[in-house]
């Protein structure tokens, strides 16, 4: 059984949206990583919160 599509619209609950701020962060930090390995690609992730801090992958030989 799959996952049902969500609507994408901003989140109200401030509570909620920072959970699922820090999920999808995790998971697109992942996902770059991921990049660099199997693709043996150069990958730059930049990712700046609503408060204004700054998250970012980078990666180089």
């Amino acid at each position: 059984m799959g996952r049902g599509k969500i609507e994408i619209k901003r989140i109200e609950n401030t509570t909620n949206r920072q959970v699922t701020f820090c999920k999808r962060r995790n998971g697109l930090l992942k996902k770059a990583y991921e990049l660099s390995i199997l693709c043996e690609a150069e990958v730059a992730l930049i990712v700046f919160s609503s408060r204004g801090r700054l998250y970012e992958y980078s990666n180089s030989k």
